[in-house]
């Protein structure tokens, strides 16, 4: 697999070697020219100077013919600006690093599905700890669908309901029920949801709030 990633910072770097430990090729773009030679040092030919913002040096770094663009650099415009270029060279896939987490529905609306943001990566892990938090954000996977997991409380509209008594919004599934012991259970329409279940549900990520609503109800956590 050829990959180009736009950015030399210590994400960039990492990632690059990474992958070139996993035996693919790699092109980091870096805008600083002495950044750029000290990766050289540790990279060789892995590494161009050059901004990735500019076409020409997508062009140059051979894009057209990339399975991945990852942009990783620290501002987000220019992490959007190099997946647009890529996209219309005909790279198939596109990550795109957030910095800001207000921008992501930004890039959502701009084509770019892909994005990783490590503030919403930490708050997820700090989520997972603290029992106030009773959806968790686990997965974003393509067309605009997201892998959430959800403890259903005391007051849930669900509890004792069957799986197929239980009204989603559309293009949600409940993939997987761990019960309070930690069983995982691959559920049926006749399975029965219990207070304590967690679930894991893939659903569009608009229609958070809606499963919220069904599964945890409309009230329950806002005093929290």
């Amino acid at each position: 697999m050829y990959v180009v990633i736009t950015g030399g910072g210590k994400v960039g770097y990492y990632l690059a070697q990474e992958l070139l430990n996993d035996n693919h090729e790699v092109l980091i773009i870096e805008r600083d020219a002495n950044r750029a030679a000290a990766i050289s040092e540790d990279l060789g030919e892995s590494v161009i100077n050059g901004d990735g913002c500019e076409a020409t040096t997508l062009d140059a770094a051979g894009v057209a013919r990339a399975d991945l663009v990852a942009a990783v650099t620290g501002d987000d415009e220019d992490n959007l600006v190099v997946c647009e270029i890529a996209r219309r060279r005909g790279v198939p896939r596109t990550i795109a690093r957030i910095n800001n987490p207000k921008n992501e529905l930004l890039f959502k609306k701009r084509g770019i599905e892909t994005t990783i943001s490590a503030t919403q990566a930490i708050l997820g892990q700090i989520e997972q700890e603290l029992p106030t938090y009773d959806m968790i954000p686990l997965l974003q996977l393509h067309s605009g669908l997201e892998l959430v997991e959800i403890k259903l409380p005391e007051t849930s509209p669900v509890a004792g309901r069957s799986v197929r008594e239980v009204l989603l919004p559309p293009e949600s599934l409940i993939s997987l029920v761990v019960d309070p012991g930690g069983v995982p259970r691959i559920p049926s329409g006749d399975t029965r949801l219990n207070a304590g279940d967690a679930l894991v549900v893939v659903t569009q990520r608009e229609s958070t709030a809606l499963l919220r609503e069904a599964l945890i109800g409309s009230t329950h956590g806002l005093d929290t």
